[in-house]
């Protein structure tokens, strides 16, 4: 009987900035749900800024948006999910802004002498204003010219993986999972970041170069949107998985139908597009607030 309770437990995950916004955030859920007569339950803190609270079953979207109220101004990410089956087997992740700090087209544009209307681009598609493979199309075709040796250049000089990145990666892969880096960036870049991070695999677009320069073109077909998710069923079959052991995640429009499709879809520092849809955002934590939610202690982070 106790197994069936365990089966059944919803697990709520709270993530602050520190110990204090955690506790607090703890603090108020415990009081709102109780009021709603939702006892909850503490469990063991998985690490020194996060918490763990237990609940009978309930809806979902009910639970969450009362863990939301509650923790409203407080900088706290949470995640409300069952609690069997929390940790994944597979892992698509994005490259731009999610695992690194920047958007390399952004970066090249700027040796270009061109950043500010290609950023301009960059936001209104990631915010879903704009259609993905069309503005793509766009912002390289102001590259053309731009010396091959520049990529190297952009690399070296502007792209920096976000915190906890790595412990993020390597700890899904230590644990047995498959990790795979999908972009609707470049080649160039996620092969260095996928090998930096700890990813087994990656994938994403090719520019055209003749003679050492940048052409303005892409090479077909496109890796957007669409190619994310065929990415995410294709990997996940030949894994022998289903998709509720799946995770994704991202920051932009072109991420939300594997958002939407994994077993647990992640925005962080999201479009509200994104945000709206995910089951769960990280807006105040680094990115091993998504292994804390994967039911990961600290004690098994894998670190450097």
């Amino acid at each position: 009987m106790s197994q069936m309770r365990d089966v059944m437990q919803i697990a709520l995950t709270l993530i602050g900035r520190d110990p204090a916004a955690a506790d607090a955030a703890a603090g108020r859920i415990s009081e709102a749900l109780a009021a709603r007569g939702r006892p909850v339950k503490p469990a063991p803190a998985p690490g020194p800024a996060a918490r763990e609270l237990r609940l009978e079953p309930a809806d979902l979207q009910d639970l969450r948006r009362a863990a939301l109220e509650a923790t409203a101004g407080l900088p706290v990410d949470l995640c409300v999910q069952p609690e069997v089956g929390r940790r994944k087997r597979l892992l698509l992740a994005d490259m731009d802004s999610t695992i690194i700090a920047c958007e390399c087209l952004d970066e090249l544009a700027d040796f270009a002498g061109r950043k500010a209307e290609v950023a301009a681009i960059t936001e209104r598609a990631m915010r879903g204003e704009l259609e993905f493979e069309g503005a793509l199309r766009e912002r390289v075709a102001m590259l053309a010219g731009l010396p091959e040796s520049q990529l190297e250049r952009a690399y070296a000089e502007r792209v920096r993986l976000n915190p906890g990145a790595r412990t993020f990666v390597r700890t899904l892969a230590a644990s047995g999972a498959r990790c795979l880096l999908v972009s609707g960036g470049f080649e160039f870049f996620t092969r260095k970041v996928a090998i930096q991070a700890g990813f087994h695999e990656d994938r994403a677009n090719r520019f055209v170069v003749m003679d050492g320069h940048l052409t303005g073109e892409v090479q077909a077909p496109i890796l957007g949107r669409e190619a994310k998710l065929a990415a995410l069923v294709s990997e996940a079959a030949r894994l022998g998985l289903d998709l509720s052991q799946t995770a994704a995640i991202g920051d932009g429009a072109n991420d939300l139908a594997m958002i939407g499709a994994a077993g647990l879809g992640l925005a962080y520092r999201a479009k509200p597009v994104v945000s709206a849809q995910a089951d769960a955002q990280i807006d105040h934590a680094d990115l091993t607030a998504a292994l804390y939610f994967m039911g990961f202690t600290e004690a098994e982070f894998v670190r450097d």
